[in-house]
């Protein structure tokens, strides 16, 4: 029952809700990565006692110390919210018995057989079960397919004797999170939130209102694990339409970036997406697979998602053959070669390497007898192909006694000029030149 458009709360969900709106309850974060972190910090701002539970001792020690290990949160937020008293880290899931709120953001990566690896939800969900109480809220937050918060959290929960709705409140509010984007942050964009019952849906979005902008409830758990999934869908596929043409504009001899310039004039009916290397980061490359396993196990075929994988993945390959070929040009085979590869990250300005395309690329081109180095500022130290590297320091030595340029992520602070002046062929997949490759016959776009 509803009065107003609030769901009538009764006994424990009812003193929950008191403790929300008067910032008293107590915010338990699993998981202390790049999406955990922020919303950690976000919660200790407005005033609610945050306890984060990482497994990691690094990421617990960086926060117990104040010593940030993400861009989007500044050490100078963890001092302040650590003599505030308001954020502490524990590896000790036995936190959990005395949390109000607990939510879950864990990584949801993909197996080799590219299905969905489920142990850190089903692990999460475990330490959460053996210490529920009545009057907590679970929400997940980690992209996963649809129906897993009812299928997966919801049994777990219950098995306890405790009834969803009516003891406890469960939900589903998934990640938006855009690491680097100093406009749209935890704070600012939208959450999508959809609970198990209604009761459930408006515990959860007086809890997320009182830190986010602006919050989005939906009508269920399922609606808001598939809104996540078809974001990043959305993503993946036209990436992968862009990633076609710009191997048809290959074949053609067409400049595939002087299409999208004049293509991205029309103010209607197009939306620019631009071609690279590959995709990477955790969302774009695993989301969308979640969302066609399940479609498999209903029998049903995601032709679009398949497809637009399946180019997006060609895509390291590709450029080790354009490098092939820009060599080829100059009578200088592959093998042999020395290549100096600028950025490892998965896009520009951060640190993050989950699923570079670079990586790809760089093992690819090792196979074939090229050798590599790296040059990428945010990234100071890597592991390439089993072998730990430094990131090579970008000077005119460098640039002179490599054989080529590899551009894989325009990081803003790279000196492109002495790159452009000292380089004897740059392979461009960013097209971080522009207009003015054409003028260079050394440049060489993707």
């Amino acid at each position: 029952m509803t009065v107003n458009g609030k769901p009538r709360l009764a006994g424990a969900l009812a003193q929950l809700a008191k403790r929300i709106a008067a910032r008293r309850a107590r915010i338990g974060v699993i998981g202390l990565g790049y999406v955990g972190l922020p919303l950690a910090v976000e919660f200790a701002r407005e005033g609610f006692q945050v306890t984060g539970i990482d497994l990691d001792a690094g990421r617990v020690n960086g926060v117990n110390r104040a010593r940030s290990y993400i861009l989007d949160v500044s050490s100078d937020d963890l001092r302040a919210m650590r003599r505030a008293r308001r954020l502490r880290a524990t590896s000790s899931f036995d936190a959990l018995r005395t949390l109000d709120a607990v939510i879950i953001c864990v990584p949801t990566p993909l197996r080799k057989t590219r299905e969905p690896d489920m142990s850190y939800i089903i692990s999460a969900t475990q330490q959460i079960a053996q210490r529920v109480r009545a009057g907590q809220l679970i929400v997940l937050e980690s992209t996963t397919y649809p129906g897993t918060t009812d299928e997966v959290i919801l049994p777990a929960l219950e098995a306890q004797g405790l009834r969803v709705g009516e003891e406890i409140a469960l939900a589903f509010s998934p990640e938006r999170i855009d690491p680097g984007n100093p406009t749209y942050t935890t704070r600012t964009i939208p959450k999508v939130i959809g609970g198990i019952t209604p009761a459930c849906t408006w515990l959860a979005n007086a809890l997320y209102g009182s830190v986010i902008h602006r919050t989005v409830p939906v009508s269920c758990s399922k609606v808001a694990e598939m809104v996540k999934l078809l974001e990043n869908t959305f993503r993946t596929v036209n990436i992968g339409l862009v990633n076609e043409i710009a191997l048809m504009c290959d074949k053609l001899g067409v400049d595939v970036w002087e299409v999208l310039e004049a293509a991205k004039t029309k103010p209607f009916g197009f939306m620019a997406f631009y071609p690279g290397p590959g995709i990477g980061g955790h969302c774009i490359p695993s989301d969308p697979m979640y969302l066609a396993w399940k479609a498999r196990v209903h029998g049903f075929e995601a032709r679009f998602i398949e497809l637009a994988d399946q180019t997006n993945r060609y895509m390291p390959h590709y450029v080790v053959d354009k490098i092939a070929r820009a060599l080829n040009d100059r009578r200088q085979s592959l093998k042999g070669s020395r290549l100096l590869l600028i950025g490892l990250a998965y896009k520009k300005d951060v640190s993050d390497t989950r699923d570079s395309p670079a990586f790809e690329v760089a093992q690819a081109l090792e196979e074939r007898g090229v050798q590599v180095r790296y040059h990428d500022p945010h990234v100071p130290t890597a592991t390439l192909n089993g072998r730990a590297v430094r990131s090579t320091p970008l000077t005119i030595r460098q640039l002179k006694q490599a054989d080529g340029v590899v551009i894989l992520t325009n990081h803003s602070t790279i000196d492109y000029d002495l790159v452009l002046r000292h380089a004897r062929l740059i392979v461009d997949t960013r097209n971080q030149y522009g207009q003015a490759r054409r003028r260079r016959s050394h440049v060489v776009p993707l």
